[in-house]
């Protein structure tokens, strides 16, 4: 069925033919200018590798040990809210294809289907991703439920407020009712059919692990109306005590001070992210600020970098520059749109190969001989102008 996608680029096509366009511009969308999306993947063009000649590269060994995971190569599913509108299996499909693929799978507070269900699907290792709530007692709550359902690690998310992502507004799916929906989103959904009907045989939507608190259904307003802009160092400290030793993350660090309060309240990693370019509009691309994370304190937790990868050479460079490991948000979204449970194994195939054929002609062996000696970084003057 998806014989003819030879990249994560044909899979975002066939997501696009598959999505009423309003689902496709939620997933696809960025925030207002959509500037830091797109420089999140554009950065990475600003380095070059350098290969080495005559190493044995007959064999490449990609396994690498992140997160207190051991994974059978450098990339894992990063947290996506609301996957069941891209697949009425949702989070339960990605779950099960990142475990056959080797791989960790996160789970956002915001999906549509329960901590505890997803804990049931595989036996590959997960981790919990955790929106800090005004409701402190439901957020202790999360973090209990996750621990007690097996979950090996938890990522702490750093947002504050959601970002003004302009395509979705213009949809007006996620904040009018119907009847007042632009006749451009109306016809979105009447030319895929087949879409509306799964998802209504599924049932109501819904944020399936903040529903207790609410008395049923949780919708978007209570969500977003239950993040907590006031969230500091002290409450991840207090998180870390609540979760208890094991592998704790922060997500949604751009810069090294940053990192290095990470690493003084108990977090045993950092995820270098701009919540894929959907928040603040004109931020720094997360492979931008890698090198300068790393630096500060590589050597002390695993760093991860997250948001642009759409290519196994993206993954090379990051890794080069400092980064245990990359996750992976759209790419895996697209397949799971694309062709459901074997669409996200597609995609997460396409990556792992393209990222063993780079680390053969680039000559690296394994993981462990990925440096900074192998990269250049490129003048984005002479790029422009085209000097050799």
């Amino acid at each position: 069925m998806l014989d003819h996608c030879y990249n994560i680029l044909d899979l975002r096509d066939e997501a696009r033919r598959r999505l009423p366009s309003p689902i496709f511009a939620f997933l696809d969308g960025g925030s207002e200018t959509e500037r830091t999306y797109r420089r999140n993947t554009a950065a990475f063009d600003d380095v070059t590798i350098t290969p080495r000649s005559l190493v044995d590269v007959a064999q490449v060994r990609t396994a690498t040990h992140v997160l207190g995971q051991d994974i059978e190569w450098p990339v894992y599913c990063s947290p996506t809210g609301l996957s069941r509108l891209f697949c009425v299996d949702g989070e339960l499909a990605v779950a099960r294809a990142a475990a056959r693929a080797g791989t960790l799978y996160s789970l956002s507070t915001a999906s549509t289907h329960s901590i505890e269900q997803v804990a049931a699907v595989g036996d590959g290792p997960k981790l919990f991703q955790l929106y800090v709530c005004k409701d402190r007692g439901l957020t202790r709550m999360l973090v209990e439920r996750a621990k007690r359902a097996g979950y090996h690690v938890l990522c702490v998310t750093a947002l504050p407020v959601s970002g003004n992502c302009e395509r979705e507004l213009r949809t007006g799916v996620f904040d009018k009712p119907w009847y007042r929906w632009p006749l451009s989103s109306v016809l979105g959904f009447a030319r895929h059919p087949g879409w509306v009907l799964k998802q209504l045989l599924k049932g109501e939507l819904g944020f399936a692990n903040i529903e207790s608190a609410n008395g049923g259904t949780a919708g978007l307003d209570f969500f977003t109306d239950q993040l907590d802009p006031s969230i500091t160092w002290k409450d991840i400290r207090q998180i870390a005590d609540w979760w208890g030793g094991d592998p704790l993350a922060v997500k949604g660090l751009l810069s090294a001070d940053d990192a290095r309060r990470a690493v003084d309240v108990g977090a045993t990693a950092v995820v270098v992210s701009n919540h894929g370019g959907r928040q603040l509009d004109g931020g720094v691309a997360t492979f931008d600020a890698l090198p300068e994370i790393a630096r500060a304190v590589g050597d002390r937790i695993d760093v991860i970098l997250d948001g642009g990868v759409r290519r196994g050479v993206h993954i090379l460079k990051a890794l080069a520059c400092g980064a245990k490991a990359c996750s992976i948000g759209r790419p895996y979204l697209y397949g799971l749109a694309a062709g459901g449970e074997y669409g996200v194994a597609k995609a997460l195939s396409i990556l792992r190969c393209e990222l063993e054929l780079a680390m053969k002609i680039a000559g690296c062996p394994d993981i462990e001989s990925i440096n900074q000696d192998l990269i250049t970084r490129v003048s984005r003057l002479h790029r422009s102008v085209g000097v050799s």
